[in-house]
This record gives structure tokens, C-alpha cells and sequence, in this order.
């Protein structure tokens, strides 16, 4: 697709993650924007599928109406060591949202995710653990100092706004109203309680594995009949909540010694105490709205 000048569709803005640090919580909350078009499905184009062309990635934003800003959220885009580089290299001004969460609570999260699909099977130790875990993918994603101080290499840091995922629980409202001021946008809430919208929700009753594997052929026919009365009938007899194996507290407070030097790297590039996030803490960390001062946009120590 190419606008009116004949140049290929791109976003305005783009939420680049942590996978499972609330950025589907934010697509769905940003969608309600009037001013605003932003898919649903995550395009991963600067991560896995650079390879498709830049006029596959444009038909993700086909349906955007004549004035709108556009945007997309590809929650892979942090931690991929391409996605940076790829992105500065097409769109170098672009606005960027990134969210970050309690690397352990993140880790064991994404863990818990994959198992839920079945793409895993294994326990937490065999995943979780820094010393023998070969399948890095939950280990490496919460490293938020090296990530950063990548994606700062390229952009300016005033076009990335960062918040935590326990600011989302606190003060959702100052998350989009934060948002919106980044993106130049007009606030969307006006004192109202953010829409409600979908989540990954990891204590949602699933349909059991064997079931979804052969109904997947048909996921697209199905579709339609989702919240139907019959369909949702149907789906609430067979499924069960999920029984995710626990992580103990051992390898818990492996992961905090394991991570606390990119926490640390991290409290620097944001101006931010993340002390909560280090080893011995059990709380979460504090919202920024309890903080003296707005610390969201990178302003303070890092490079640029």
C-alpha cells in the first residue's frame, strides 16, 4: 500500500515491548483513540519477517482512515538484536513506547505462556535457570540495561517513553495521558477510567491441548460463533483453568541475583529506584506517580 505521494505505508509509532509487561493492555487502550489506527495482530516485520518486503508490512495498516495516526506494537522488538538497527534505519524519528516489568514476575510469566500453548512442557528450573538453561528466550528478554542502551545507540532518548508494568496497575489513566503527550495526541480519557479491553489473561479457563490442536484447522470458521451463547456454552464445559508448575523460591532469588546488574544499569538510564526489583525484595515497585517528578521519558544519564 503507498499513500498519496506514492511512498509506502509505514507507522507513526511503534510500542516495541517487553513481551508480557502489559503492551497488549495499551494496543487495546490506544485503539480507543479516535485519532488513532493501530492493528491487532503484532506484525514482528523488524524482528521474524524483515525478509517479507515493506509492502507485506504495509497491509497491516490498509484500514487506517485519511488523517490518522498510525502506529503498531510488536512486543518482540526490544530484546531482538535486528529489530533496533532495522527501525532506525527506515523510520529514525519515529516515537517509541516501551514497558517494562519486574524481570523475574516477566520471565516466569512468558514461561507460563508458552506452557499454556504447550510449546513447552518442562518445569521452571529447566527453563528459568541462568546456569543451565539453553532456550535463553525467557532469560534474555528481561535484560532491560542492554536492551536500552541498544535502542539508544540509534534513537534519541526523548523518543522513547518508558513506564513499568506496576505503573499500568496503579495509575492507568497517567500511563495514556503520558502516552498521549508522547505521541502528541489529545488526552483520551478526560477523567474517565481507561476502556476496558483484553489482556493476556494467564488465569483464563483453557479449552485442554489435544482439543485445540485439531480444532485449529478451523480457528478461522469458528470465529465468527466466538461469544455466541451456544459456542460459549459449549467452550465452558470443557475448559479448565490452567495448572501452571510454581516456581520455587530458590530459583527466584537465583533470577534476582542474575539480574540485578542490568536492574541497576537500568535505575541509571531511567532515573528510577528500582530497588524492588533487586535481591531481597518481595514488593513491586513504585509507580512513577509516586515519585517526586515525571521520570517516564528518558532524560537522564545514557547515551544521547
Amino acid at each position: 500500500m503507498s499513500d498519496q505521494a506514492g511512498r509506502t505505508k509505514v507507522p507513526d509509532f511503534m510500542i516495541v515491548g517487553a513481551v508480557k509487561a502489559a503492551t497488549t493492555w495499551l494496543n487495546v487502550q490506544i485503539q480507543n483513540h479516535p485519532d488513532v489506527y493501530l492493528p491487532d495482530p503484532e506484525p514482528h516485520y523488524f524482528s521474524r519477517e524483515f525478509e517479507r518486503g515493506p509492502d507485506w508490512y504495509a497491509e497491516f495498516f490498509t484500514e487506517a482512515r485519511p488523517g490518522q495516526l498510525v502506529g503498531e506494537k510488536s512486543a518482540d522488538y526490544l530484546a531482538d538484536p535486528h529489530a533496533a538497527e532495522r527501525i532506525a534505519r527506515v523510520l529514525p524519528a519515529i516515537p517509541l513506547i516501551a514497558q517494562l516489568r519486574d524481570p523475574v514476575d516477566r520471565a516466569y510469566s512468558d514461561y507460563c505462556m508458552l506452557y499454556r500453548r504447550g510449546t513447552i512442557r518442562g518445569g521452571p528450573e529447566e527453563y528459568l535457570n541462568p546456569a543451565t538453561a539453553t532456550f535463553r528466550r525467557f532469560l534474555d528478554n528481561g535484560l532491560y540495561g542492554t536492551h536500552l542502551r541498544r535502542w539508544l545507540s540509534l534513537f534519541d532518548r526523548r523518543q522513547m517513553l518508558v513506564f513499568l508494568f506496576e505503573d499500568v496497575r496503579a495509575t492507568p489513566a497517567q500511563v495514556l495521558d503520558d502516552t498521549c503527550r508522547h505521541l502528541g495526541l489529545s488526552p483520551m480519557n478526560e477523567g474517565r477510567a481507561p476502556a476496558a479491553g483484553k489482556v493476556n489473561d494467564g488465569a483464563a479457563p483453557l479449552l485442554p491441548l489435544a482439543i485445540r490442536r485439531l480444532a485449529q484447522p478451523a480457528k478461522n470458521l469458528v470465529k465468527p460463533l466466538r461469544g455466541t451463547r451456544m459456542f460459549e456454552s459449549v467452550r465452558g464445559l470443557l475448559a479448565k483453568p490452567m495448572a501452571y508448575p510454581p516456581m520455587t523460591a530458590d530459583l527466584r532469588a537465583r533470577l534476582r541475583d542474575y539480574y540485578a546488574p542490568e536492574v541497576e544499569a537500568l535505575e541509571v538510564l531511567l532515573n528510577r529506584d528500582l530497588s524492588q526489583w533487586l535481591p531481597g525484595a518481595n514488593g513491586l515497585a513504585r509507580p512513577a506517580s509516586s515519585r517526586q517528578g515525571n521520570t517516564a521519558v528518558l532524560t537522564a544519564a545514557g547515551p544521547r
